[in-house]
């Protein structure tokens, strides 16, 4: 709205505007121009600035004549002189805004030039500098920044009647430093150095000795010169947090003497504040930072016997200790010196009182433990697995804990517990675990670590426990296929070591317990490579590997599954699911054939022993179903080359012929018709499907008399007559047709 007003005010101001149409354009075009800046649009802005300097100068030009008394002498000097101090300035901010440095300090130096007149501005200008100096600051113009910030400096010298005060000009300085700083600290040391004594000299600030110590440092000053800045503040008051802060800036540029000294001086000053251990806690890190363990040691037994004699630190502190040990100790750990660990750990458990209840006390005896476990000695151990069953009995780290004692112990008995413990904890963790330490992949982690201890360990159904577990919860599909396979492997070699005794049948005949383990773990494979089509880091490639190896290795269990007809059906039909997932070539179609050729000759078989009308249905349906699927399979395979000696049509028709005979099918007669038009059916089959036809609960005279003249017909054409055969034939045909 500003914008248009002002366009329109210039429209109408005419050849000749009067005075105050000349003061309202100036007013309007300078808001304007200020709205613009702030509100990020300094190219728009300069539009109207320009126009507020035209107006300024017609306004400085009727002043002139007024002043000859041709003109109205009511417009004031120092009120044209303020506007165009302001305009210069807001073009100022517009090409530091825009990044035109030389167009910045040319308006900045007639500003300055001005202050002469408007003293009272000094405070604005200094300000408006440093607000320069800031913004190229930021954008890492130190360059710039420390040119604005150097003219601040300079302008809020220039009257000490209107300057910004003390504190501010201190303020700039300490930027001013700091640019050089971040700059160049080689290069413009002294001018960084020069920049914050100066600070230090118009304000006493904790920030500027810390400063002038940091730039020291950076520069590589001697130990006497750092030790000596230091000196300069210890005189005066400082907060605590300040103290530290130092310290911590001197143990991060490795000065040890000074900071060691420094720190020793330190706690006088504060002696009666609650906060005092930090000094302590930051002194016992400055020594280990430093490699003096044995010193820091020493620093943390006092802290012992202070924490039992009235000198607790407070509870922020203390926990920053526990960190402190934990993490020196962690450090031994990995370095496998687990004695020296050990002492770290048990520095951080004399805190605890005996009987307390803590999670951490239940992490830490944990950590304890496992020292204990490497060192051989188990019997500490195991009492410090016990006090962490007490303080966190619900972690599954504990669990864990519990496990390793156990397999140590040759216990499968609680080996196995704490395995199923662990498997619930994965499913739902402790409301009381850290949870950005026990996730899933943290869960599934432990039980694969269990299943590792135990093979190890030459546990076998214990390594078993923990694989099933392992497999339940992994989401990754080559971690799940990797434990998968162990497992099939594993139970498999114990079916191996298994006495014959143990055996249903014979030797090649695989325990029933262990048929339907199996089918669970060739289920889950099935069910994992259907789902793993969404999963990127799981390629075709990796599918079809995993496919192939679980469809032979479930080949291979129904070939030994022969005394359990059950589990050999089911093991060929998940041979021929995981055969699915692989491609359609010849051996994988064979393959397939051969499974559902097998699994209905299984369920024609056990349908046949069926005590109930309603379970040998239900079989011969099955075996239908496998039948029908595999006449599609053979007749793509058909197509691959030469199968004139195969059986497999003969088989086909006479599984086929049996289930639909026994279920009483209406389409077995449309079946039959196309048996009678094949010339190459031989009489055996013939007679197979006449027996067939008469064997209960199929019942199909007229069928089975057809079969058997035709069988009788072909035995007539051969050139040699076999004569009992034919006796038999005519003989069934007789009976299958009885006289009235």
């Amino acid at each position: 709205v500003r914008v248009v007003a002002c366009r329109l005010l210039c429209l109408c101001e005419g050849s000749q505007p009067s005075e105050e149409t000349i003061q309202r354009l100036i007013l309007m075009s300078m808001k304007t121009g200020k709205g613009c800046i702030d509100l990020g649009k300094a190219d728009l802005a300069d539009e109207f600035l320009e126009m507020a300097v035209g107006s300024i100068e017609k306004l400085y030009a009727k002043f002139l004549q007024g002043r000859d008394g041709e003109a109205d002498t009511s417009v004031h000097r120092t009120d044209v002189e303020k506007n165009l101090f302001k305009v210069l300035s807001y073009q100022a901010e517009s090409a530091v805004a825009q990044g035109h440095f030389q167009k910045a300090v040319t308006c900045l130096q007639r500003c300055k030039e001005m202050l002469i007149k408007l003293p009272k501005e000094t405070c604005y200008l200094a300000i408006l500098c440093y607000n320069f100096g800031v913004e190229n600051y930021e954008r890492k113009r130190y360059e710039q920044s420390s040119f604005w910030l150097s003219q601040s400096y300079d302008i809020g010298k220039m009257d000490m009647k209107y300057s910004v005060g003390k504190e501010m000009q201190a303020k700039v300085l300490r930027l001013l430093a700091t640019a050089y700083f971040e700059w160049d600290c080689s290069l413009h040391l002294d001018k960084a150095l020069r920049a914050i004594s100066l600070a230090n000299q118009e304000d006493l600030h904790p920030a500027g000795f810390f400063l002038k110590v940091k730039i020291l440092l950076k520069g590589g000053a001697s130990d006497e010169d750092i030790s000596s800045a230091l000196a300069e503040f210890l005189h005066h008051e400082m907060s605590l947090d300040f103290c530290l802060n130092t310290a911590k800036l001197l143990l991060e540029y490795g000065r040890e003497s000074v900071g060691l000294e420094f720190l020793k001086s330190v706690p006088e000053r504060f002696a009666s504040s609650p906060d005092v251990g930090k000094i302590t806690l930051l002194h016992v890190e400055f020594l280990l930072q430093n490699s003096r363990e044995l010193l820091a040691k020493q620093k943390v037994e006092e802290i012992i016997i202070g924490h039992y004699s009235g000198k607790q630190l407070l509870p922020e502190a203390l926990n920053q200790l526990h960190i402190i040990l934990w993490d020196r100790a962690a450090k031994h750990y990995e370095a496998k010196s687990y004695s020296a660990a050990l002492q770290w750990y048990s520095y951080s458990a004399s805190f605890y009182t005996p009987g307390q209840i803590d999670h951490n006390l239940g992490r830490l005896q944990r950590n304890i433990a496992t020292c204990h476990l490497h060192l051989q000695q188990l019997d500490k151990a195991k009492e410090a697995v016990k006090e962490a069953e007490r303080c966190d009995p619900d972690s599954i780290f504990t669990k864990f804990s519990v496990y390793k004692i156990a397999v140590m112990e040759k216990d499968t008995d609680k080996a196995v517990e704490a395995v199923i413990e662990m498997g619930k904890l994965v499913e739902k963790p402790s409301q009381h675990e850290d949870k950005l330490r026990v996730d899933e992949n943290t869960g599934t982690n432990l039980l694969s670590l269990a299943a590792q201890i135990a093979l190890e360990n030459q546990q076998q159904v214990v390594a078993i426990k923990a694989l099933e577990h392992l497999a339940e919860h992994l989401q990754d599909c080559q971690q799940l296929f990797a434990a998968l396979k162990c497992l099939v492997r594993l139970v498999l070699s114990q079916l191996t070591a298994e006495d014959e005794e143990k055996r249903l049948g014979n030797g090649f005949v695989l325990l029933r317990s262990c048929c339907l383990y199996f089918e669970l773990c060739f289920f889950a494979a099935h069910k994992r490579l259907a789902a793993s089509f969404t999963e990127e880091k799981f390629t075709g490639d990796m599918r079809i590997l995993e496919a192939h190896w679980f469809r032979k290795v479930a080949w291979n269990l129904a070939v030994q599954s022969k005394g359990c007809p059950e589990h050999m059906r089911d093991f060929f039909l998940l041979s021929f699911k995981l055969s699915q997932f692989c491609p359609s070539d010849k051996a994988v179609l064979i393959a397939q054939k051969t499974c559902l050729v097998m699994a209905a000759a299984i369920e024609l078989d056990t349908g046949r022993q069926q005590a109930t009308p309603s379970e040998q249905m239900q079989l011969f349906t099955q075996a239908l179903e496998h039948l029908q699927a595999c006449k599609e399979i053979w007749k793509v395979l058909k197509l691959t080359g030469d199968f004139a000696r195969d059986p497999t049509d003969t088989l086909l028709l006479l599984y086929e012929f049996e289930a639909r005979a026994k279920l009483n099918d209406p389409t077995l007669h449309n079946l039959m018709e196309s048996v009678w038009d094949q010339p190459q059916t031989e009489a055996k089959t013939l007679e197979i499907i006449a027996s067939l036809a008469m064997e209960p609960p199929a019942r199909y005279p007229v069928l089975c008399k057809k079969a058997l003249k035709a069988a009788l017909n072909l035995h007539r054409k051969q050139s040699v007559v076999d004569a009992v055969k034919l006796r038999l034939v005519l003989s069934h045909t007789a009976l299958s047709c009885p006289l009235p």
